[in-house]
């Protein structure tokens, strides 16, 4: 890749409104905690595409589906980028690998791709992935917790975007899984702390709730 620093630069000023706008559970401190942790996996993981790998975490949550009805956005800003048809292909893998729909992911092919999984997986636990859940949930006018709702343990991908559950129950959706989906070695240790925080939060705030 060429001139990869201003490649980067310029993919960073595209991609900067479009995040400046979304809620706090996405904006751009989320893609900047996201560069945090790919690059400490990148420290293992001696074969991957460094500059791929930092591209993909810019641009992927530029069209999320939770913001953004089609790829409008993601396509634009990947046309205005000095690339080869080839990395534009390995960016778009990436970006479909992260999502987690509903349990309905589809295989990521590449090591960068695992790695771009595991950065933004791992924002999505500890105290900043609580921070965030309810961050979220506040934004789209969620209840906290709700005991008369169960968790799902198997739904479509139109069943996980569809449904406006309350806050907590995404922990149990989604959160609590993701420690065991970790596809890399740095990732599956980085995740460990986050994972016991949040079984720990969980806990005090359910002794809060029953009074304790």
């Amino acid at each position: 890749m060429n001139n990869e620093m201003n490649v980067f630069q310029h993919c960073q000023e595209l991609v900067r409104d479009i995040y400046d706008k979304l809620d706090a559970s996405h904006d751009f401190q989320h893609i900047e905690r996201v560069l945090q942790n790919a690059e400490a996996i990148l420290q293992t993981e001696s074969t991957a595409n460094a500059d791929i790998v930092r591209l993909a975490v810019l641009l992927h949550d530029v069209s999320d589906a939770k913001y953004a009805e089609t790829k409008e956005a993601e396509q634009r800003i990947l046309a205005q980028l000095s690339l080869t048809e080839e990395q534009r292909q390995q960016i778009q893998h990436i970006i479909e690998a992260v999502s987690f729909n509903g349990g309905n992911e589809i295989v990521a092919q590449t090591i960068e791709a695992k790695i771009v999984r595991d950065a933004d997986r791992l924002d999505a636990i500890g105290a900043i992935g609580i921070a965030r859940t309810f961050a979220y949930g506040g934004a789209k006018g969620r209840k906290l917790y709700d005991d008369a709702e169960e968790a799902r343990t198997t739904m479509s991908v139109e069943d996980y975007r569809g449904k406006s559950t309350a806050s907590v129950t995404h922990f149990y959706e989604k959160l609590l899984l993701l420690k065991d989906l970790m596809m890399t070695k740095k990732g599956q240790q980085m995740a460990e702390q986050r994972h016991q925080f949040m079984e720990q939060f969980l806990q005090q705030l359910a002794n809060e709730r029953q009074g304790k």
